[in-house]
């Protein structure tokens, strides 16, 4: 059928929601929903308290765990979960006791655990598409149990940030400052680190453990440009977040694309275009 020049959007609009008839979309659609509640609350976490590098050591340490998880036959998505904890908290306390030493340590982490995952999986013969699916994401692949474990972690998230709110504002930006008010900054940050694990394990199912850290800093970045408070950057990011996975997602479904990596441009194209219309503003005052 050919349509009128100029009608892309309605045609795609109207393919999409064709498409919602199938469990598989519908679901894909939710993910995208609950996915950009996680980045939006979590990457903003992640920006303003310049975690970005721990944050890509705990995604890339998990691949070890799907490795580990795919030769000795239980569920990939555990073995991520527990590779992402334990790398994470060992993280956590370095930058807390070697700051200096913190980035040489977390790159060794990064390494070894992609290193791992690499080992097990040549060991393991007949599972390249799960791995592919890990490694650049599938969001047309989430189950009713991904979805399940994503609505719970929001609910832990959004219960978590008004109850510590004024804590993790000052944690998030003046530690020092956090200590001399007698805010308990150690458990902040583990409990921030835990969160960030399990928000990198469970978003790896949309965009993959190569693009996760785009999409937890790209919303925030931008929104950060806007906003004055962190509840502020938050609820930006959460939309931001939200317009890139589901403008993604109907991209990759047209196209026939891969929708990780569809989101991730749209993204990127989005920040671009705020860098220029920002260096502009800046040439003319």
């Amino acid at each position: 059928m050919a349509y009128p020049t100029g009608c892309w959007q309605n045609t795609t609009v109207i393919t999409m929601l064709e498409a919602l008839q199938y469990d598989f979309m519908r679901y894909a659609v939710i993910a995208a929903v609950l996915a950009s509640v996680i980045c939006g609350i979590t990457g903003t976490i992640v920006v303003s308290k310049r975690l970005v590098s721990m944050a890509g050591g705990v995604a890339h340490s998990a691949y070890g765990g799907i490795g580990m998880a795919l030769f000795f036959g239980f569920s990939p998505q555990l073995g991520a979960l527990g590779f992402a904890l334990v790398s994470s908290c060992f993280m956590a306390w370095i930058t807390l006791r070697a700051k200096s030493r913190a980035d040489t340590i977390i790159s060794i982490i990064w390494a070894v655990g992609m290193a791992i995952g690499v080992i097990f999986s040549d060991l393991t013969p007949g599972y390249g598409a799960d791995l592919m699916s890990y490694l650049f994401g599938s969001i047309l692949m989430v189950t009713k149990g991904d979805i399940i474990s994503m609505g719970l972690l929001c609910f832990i998230l959004s219960a978590f940030v008004p109850t510590f709110y004024g804590q993790l504002l000052a944690y998030s930006y003046d530690e020092e400052y956090a200590r001399t008010r007698g805010i308990p900054v150690t458990f902040l940050h583990f409990a921030v680190i835990v969160l960030i694990s399990f928000s990198v394990v469970l978003i790896i199912r949309i965009v993959g453990l190569i693009l996760v850290i785009a999409l937890l800093s790209i919303p925030p970045y931008i929104a950060e440009r806007f906003c004055r408070s962190l509840a502020g950057m938050m609820i930006t990011s959460t939309l931001l977040s939200l317009i890139f996975s589901v403008s993604g997602l109907m991209v990759a479904y047209k196209f026939n694309l891969t929708s990780g990596a569809a989101i991730i441009v749209i993204a990127a194209i989005c920040y671009f275009a705020t860098e220029v219309a920002s260096r502009r503003r800046r040439g003319q005052q």
